[in-house]
């Protein structure tokens, strides 16, 4: 499978600061992948990187198959972006805004374009610097999608918007992902995991995982161990295992690699026979709340 977007080594210092370290990115075309990782990790210097924006210090970007360094122009009008602190020229009409953007765009739909001033419920003849920062929103996705971008860009797209704005949002990227490549970066743990079909996080400008998200919700699991006496942890323990933790004649920790057959034969090399074993699959927010909390590091290639 090709991809849509793909970065090697990808590197971005600001002074003594590395917002990028060696990122490797694989975005297959067609999915809906999710960048996700706390503030400050790197997330918009790597799309801006991406778009761009910033130059990297090192490394490589390509955007449907151009160096993101040379991207100019022409390669823009299959791409549609969208940024949590994108400026719109506010004394704009929403309608004067959209009929400015049509010439830059060969493929402008303006039934779609209808459809999706329907969909948002946009107020053509209101200013931009009159709406909520949600209609503006809709009105920056509106002017994005009407085109059919193969790939669509979103930079914390949901920050700070009521949930009925955000599933709106969300609704009409979706209707539009058959015929696209979906990249966003976003906070919203709980959304991203109803949709996401890959996810990366991002901490400190590495790149701990990136996987299909089916793939990321098969391979962790809570354990609960009953055993038949009060409970200690051994110094050493498999390095899957993450949080571990013993009260009385209990043993809980996260398994990071989760395969039922060994999973159980290494709690019972470490434990000998428990009473009672249990796994619980985890929310997306719970394992990214794990990572953090571990501070683990996994290399490009390398999995927990």
């Amino acid at each position: 499978m090709s991809s849509a977007i793909r970065t090697e080594n990808l590197t971005k210092s600001f002074r003594r600061v590395t917002a990028l370290d060696r990122l490797g990115l694989d975005v297959p075309e067609g999915a809906i992948y999710a960048l996700v990782g706390p503030n400050g990790a790197g997330k918009t210097t790597a799309i801006k990187i991406l778009m761009n924006i910033l130059r990297p210090s090192s490394g490589r970007a390509e955007v449907l198959g151009n160096d993101a360094q040379r991207m100019a122009g022409k390669a823009f009008t299959a791409i549609g972006y969208v940024s949590e602190n994108q400026e719109l020229p506010g004394w704009m009409r929403v309608g004067a805004f959209l009929e400015y953007l049509r010439p830059f765009y060969p493929a402008w739909d303006r039934d779609l374009e209808k459809e999706l001033v329907k969909q948002f419920d946009l107020p053509l003849d209101r200013k931009l610097r009159e709406l909520s920062r949600g209609m503006r929103m809709k009105a920056a996705l509106a002017g994005s999608l009407a085109y059919h971008p193969r790939l669509i860009v979103l930079d914390e797209p949901f920050g700070g918007l009521d949930p009925l704005v955000r599933d709106e949002l969300i609704e009409g990227m979706l209707e539009r992902a058959p015929e696209a490549t979906v990249f966003l970066s976003s906070h919203d743990l709980a959304e991203i995991e109803s949709f996401a079909s890959h996810v990366g996080y991002l901490d400190q400008g590495r790149l701990l995982f990136s996987e299909e998200m089916t793939e990321l919700a098969n391979r962790f699991r809570e354990v609960e161990l009953t055993l038949e006496a009060p409970a200690t942890l051994p110094q050493r323990l498999p390095t899957t295992w993450m949080q571990a933790k013993a009260s009385a004649s209990a043993v809980q920790f996260i398994e990071s690699r989760f395969d039922q057959e060994r999973t159980g034969t290494e709690i019972r090399q470490v434990f000998g026979e428990p009473r009672n074993i249990a796994f619980a699959p985890m929310s997306l927010r719970s394992i990214f709340l794990a990572m953090a909390r571990s501070g683990r590091r996994v290399e490009e290639g390398d999995r927990l």
